[in-house]
């Protein structure tokens, strides 16, 4: 170990590598560090895995065919933990950096340094906040259409937005469901036009101007929604199996807003290394600015990221 340590409640006041979030893009770092002979400790708010634990089933990661999100964050978890990683749940109030050792403050005041920081706090996905969605995630709720899409193969299903990410999911799922209702709030599309015509263009693709979900309703599974025309005032009931909800995410990056560069929607902005314009600064997973979120793509971003700060902070 590269430093010499107290201890603080289980905890030791400084480490190698500090990770913020505990999700793939974590975990993938941990693990790349540790094999790296450093000393790492991921702190997360709630639950190791993040979003993987909303996810019922995944057929789009490396290895598995199907397995339950769940099963693969404990997996990654065991996994990292095995090779010596530490973990702590906490939340984090504050991040600071200097010139040679960051720091994050604990909710509880306590804090943590290290050579190296690295977020991996990943998004929020935008929510209709209407009543049923939040005990349906999961269940037939889901905010990724690539992750679930698979699971709802000639069944009927709604997407729930009218940007690019809602036409390219409605697009996605018009090649696996049977039948795809698009909800949408205003009365035409907000999506580029390319996406717009693609749209149209697929027979099983319906659309639902001027409308919003009032309700999602089931017991153990979605059965339907309830939905109100805003012209008309109309209730009516849509019978489905899924629903997508695509009105867009929030990236976790309020910790490092006015430390690091971020573009307009929030996102951190990295180089191929995965650096900040803040060295010995990471970002890694959804939170940073890129094309591809997925599982596979947050556990490279991890493994980059670890694999550049072993090389070059770790003489």
């Amino acid at each position: 170990m590269l430093f010499g340590f107290r201890e603080l409640q289980g905890v030791k006041d400084r480490y190698d590598v500090l990770i913020v979030g505990g999700g793939p893009a974590a975990l993938g770092a941990a693990v790349y560090a540790r094999r790296a002979g450093l000393d790492v400790l991921i702190v997360e708010k709630t639950l190791e895995g993040g979003q993987l634990n909303l996810t019922t089933y995944i057929d789009n990661y490396l290895g598995f065919s199907s397995i339950e999100g769940s099963e693969l964050a404990r997996r990654m978890k065991e996994h990292a933990e095995s090779l010596g990683t530490e973990f702590l749940n906490a939340l984090v109030q504050k991040i600071i950096v200097a010139e040679k050792i960051h720091a994050i403050v604990l909710d509880d005041g306590r804090t943590i340094e290290a050579r190296v920081l690295m977020l991996a706090t990943g998004t929020e996905p935008k929510r209709l906040n209407v009543p049923g969605e939040s005990q349906l995630v999961g269940k037939g709720v889901s905010y990724c259409a690539t992750c679930d899409g698979y699971f709802f193969r000639d069944k009927d299903v709604v997407v729930v937005g009218g940007g690019d990410t809602a036409m390219n999911d409605a697009i996605y799922l018009s090649k696996i469901a049977r039948t795809v209702f698009v909800i949408h709030r205003r009365n035409k599309l907000r999506a580029v036009k390319i996406l717009q015509d693609r749209a149209f263009s697929r027979e099983n693709i319906k659309f639902l101007f001027d409308t919003v979900v009032e309700r999602f309703v089931g017991e153990k599974r979605l059965e339907k929604l309830v939905v109100r025309n805003l012209q008309t005032n109309q209730v009516n009931e849509l019978t489905v199996d899924g629903a997508f909800i695509a009105i867009g995410s929030t990236p976790n990056s309020g910790l490092v807003r006015g430390l690091v560069e971020l573009d307009e929607s929030g996102y951190i902005i990295t180089n191929e290394w995965m650096e900040t314009n803040v060295p010995r600064l990471y970002a890694i997973g959804d939170v940073r600015k890129k094309n591809v979120r997925q599982i596979i793509t947050a556990v490279a971003d991890g493994a980059i990221a670890a694999i550049h700060a072993a090389e070059n902070y770790f003489d």
